[in-house]
């Protein structure tokens, strides 16, 4: 099978992570509530701004990339995710954005795994992120397996994810959360690269994001309510569908978790969960993050080809480019201040 033809189903229904990312492609376990709705910018009718010279590029890890987006962390350890995984890759080399891996536990524990995460051959450029579960530091992970899985793919960071909920609900959960807040800084201070932290769908608070600050993390990633419901995926795994709807809409909102984090000086602010578009992606940095991140938007195209993916990258950006123009921003640095509006929903 050549990176250009489409995954089959079945390809995607043989375990755990391909058991993931087929759930994930269902639109049932997608949150009805679009937060991001909640917000609009104020208009700007003169913008006194000509459109080709909005500049979208920042400077992430050391690189600069042409606009403020990160293909967020989604999958590996499976035939399926090695092929979604290089065509994310591909395609956010091809844009100028970053992009990151799913958990690396797997390859860690199973090193024939580790080539479904390696993507720096087709990314050469790009930051690209490791990942692996804080939890895990309690689970005999350690500084070793830590800088393993940032070597395995030569990445610029690494993210520790952090996920109580998905735990809780996952039939093969791990839920000893006990000490992670000094264990993760014991290991950031320790990495050569960068040390980020990311909700995967509840959203971090201040309260929590002001700790990670304090111990020298200082990359935070909200991954907040409002996207992909991992209490629906795991619930739909075990065949408990009543506990997955109980907790589908526990967490802090994408925007609130935003706002939250943005007040903590220091603070690096990856806005995600729930971004479907460039106008949301100009809305979390306008609630002042300072890169927006999707994985939800990208994954069908991935599972087709990485000209999808860009496609799809493409017009993310185009979307951005328009919505900065009618605030009346020139930077991404203009677009943290441009006004931004809470509205009643119906």
């Amino acid at each position: 099978m050549n990176a250009a033809e489409p995954l089959p189903r079945d390809v995607l229904a043989r375990d755990r992570k391909a058991e993931h990312i087929r759930i994930a492609l269902e639109r049932s376990v997608q949150l009805e509530s679009r937060y991001f709705d909640e917000w609009a910018f104020e208009h700007v009718a003169l913008p006194e701004i000509a459109g080709e010279a909005i500049d979208t590029a920042v400077d992430f890890l050391g690189k600069r990339l042409t606009a403020p987006l990160l293909v967020s962390c989604m999958t590996g350890g499976t035939e399926a995710a090695a092929r979604i995984n290089r065509n994310l890759a591909e395609a956010a080399e091809a844009a100028g954005v970053a992009m990151g891996v799913g958990s690396q536990r797997k390859a860690l524990e199973d090193p024939g795994q580790a080539a479904t995460f390696r993507v720096r051959d087709v990314a050469p450029t790009i930051p690209v992120l490791a990942n692996l579960g804080a939890v895990q530091l309690n689970y005999g992970f350690g500084l070793d397996e830590c800088r393993a899985a940032v070597d395995m793919i030569e990445a610029d960071a690494l993210v520790f994810h952090v996920n109580v909920l998905q735990e809780a609900l996952q039939p093969e959960g791990q839920t000893d959360f006990r000490g992670l807040l000094d264990a993760m800084a014991d290991v950031a201070a320790r990495m050569d690269v960068p040390v980020a932290v990311k909700e995967v769908g509840c959203g971090l608070s201040e309260a929590v994001g002001r700790a990670l600050v304090e111990r020298g993390i200082t990359i935070l990633d909200t991954a907040g309510l409002g996207g992909t419901s991992w209490a629906r995926i795991e619930a739909r795994r075990s065949g408990d569908v009543e506990l997955g709807e109980m907790f589908a809409d526990w967490g802090i909102p994408t925007p609130e978790s935003i706002r939250q984090l943005a007040c903590i000086d220091g603070a690096t602010v990856i806005g995600s969960g729930g971004l479907r578009s460039g106008v949301d992606a100009a809305k979390a940095i306008g609630l002042g993050a300072d890169l927006a991140a999707m994985a939800y938007p990208f994954l069908e195209p991935a599972t087709e080809s990485a000209q999808a993916v860009e496609a799809k990258i493409a017009r993310i950006a185009t979307e951005l480019r328009i919505a900065m123009l009618c605030a009346g921003a020139r930077d991404v640095t203009e677009l943290q201040a441009a006004k931004l509006v809470q509205r009643s929903m119906p």
